[in-house]
Order: structure tokens, then sequence, then C-alpha cells
């Protein structure tokens, strides 16, 4: 009997770290992996390139990456002119946040996964190590799967979707070693919010920070450049 072909699954690829960790970790859970990147004209647009290096090394299905330029809205330093906060991570929602990113990432994905027929997306939120991002949050994701099945086709007709975080409730240094486990290059992916000259991240704001405190917890090797560690 011919093998049934791998299930579909959409998974939201932003060329980071979790979001790297999780594409391999749907690929091992037996997914057919089809990336998906927007290219929301963010500061730190050479994570488009990290995006790409990423869907290559784990061999997805189909890569999409689709423009959204949220700098017509502006409100964050990432997507505006307002300076990358370098003074760690504090108990206050930083101005990197970008509204509603994930809302509107999420449903992008959604709608692709919709389309594609399959009823499985992939999102790498964290809600310890991160910076207080509320759509990073396990209610946002739970939300969001109640929401899935209210506005789509599919889950008026009781085929619903499953909305996959599986690093929901890991730490930095988890995830480093689930990449380890995993066998993927860390340097692949990129995390910093402000890079520097010469293709160096910056090494001080909270990406960066959370990164590195990440793998230094985990006592594993992670080559990327750093202009200032630290």
């Amino acid at each position: 009997m011919a093998e049934e072909p791998p299930r579909q699954a959409v998974v939201l690829l932003s060329g980071g770290l979790d979001s790297m960790v999780t594409a391999a970790l749907a690929r091992e859970a037996g997914f057919a992996v089809n990336a998906l990147t927007i290219d929301y004209n963010q500061r730190h647009r050479i994570e488009l390139d990290a995006a790409r290096r990423v869907a290559a090394e784990i061999g997805v299905a189909r890569h999409v990456i689709l423009p959204l330029d949220l700098r017509q809205f502006g409100g964050s330093a990432l997507t505006d002119e307002i300076a990358v906060p370098k003074d760690g991570v504090g108990p206050d929602i930083p101005v990197t946040y970008v509204p509603a990113r994930n809302l509107v990432f999420l449903s992008l994905t959604l709608a692709w996964a919709e389309a594609l027929g399959a009823r499985d997306v992939f999102i790498g939120v964290n809600a310890l190590d991160y910076s207080g991002y509320p759509d990073c949050r396990p209610e946002f994701i739970a939300g969001f799967a109640d929401l899935a099945r209210l506005a789509t086709k599919a889950g008026a007709e009781g085929d619903a979707f499953t909305v996959h975080a599986p690093l929901q409730f890991m730490g930095k240094a988890d995830i480093a070693r689930e990449c380890a486990r995993l066998g993927l290059d860390p340097a692949l992916s990129w995390s910093c919010y402000d890079p520097q000259p010469g293709c160096l991240a910056c090494g001080q704001c909270d990406s960066c920070r959370l990164r590195q405190e990440g793998f230094e917890k985990a006592g594993i090797a992670d080559e990327t450049r750093y202009s200032a560690p630290r």
C-alpha cells in the first residue's frame, strides 16, 4: 500500500531562533511544513534572509514571503523612527511591541492554512523569557484558537484548526537545548532588533540579551556575532 502523504501545516517563520525551532518541531512531528514569512518593512529586515536560510535548512514544502508594510502605521521601534531600547528587559511592555502583530500574522497564517486545506498552524511564541508582549501569552493563543473556529468556513463546518505553540512554556535556555537536539545551527537564525554594520547583532536590545542569556544558561555555543555583547 502506498504511504499516505504527510499532513500539511503552516508555520509562521520570522527567521528568529524561536520560529526556526518551531518549524523544525513541526517537521519532526511529521508535518509537511509550509512557511509564511511576513515582510512588514521591519527595521531588522536582515531576518528575512535568515528566514530563507532556515526554510532551506528545514526543507519546507513551500516558503511564502508576504509583503505587508506596517511602517505605514508605525507605533513601534521596529516600524517607526523610535530608538530601540538597550537598557535591559524591564517590567513594562517595551516600544519594540508592534501593535497587534501576532494577531495580524496569525490571521494570515490561518487564511493560508484554510486555502491550503491544512488544519494545523504553528507559531513560535513563548511566555517565560520574553519581553512581555501581550500577543505572546497563553491567553492569546487560546483566544485565537476560538477565533479560528468562529471566523472560518472550515471552523463553521466543524473542521477545527489547531494552533500549535510548542515553545509556549519554555525559557530561552530550553529553546537553545531544543535547537541543539534538533541538530540546527543557531547562527542560521537572527534575533537582533537593531542590526549593526557588517551584519552584526547589537548585543544590547531585549532580543539579543535574552538570546545570549539562554545559550549561556544552556552551555551551548552560538556563533552569532555581536558588536557589543551584553
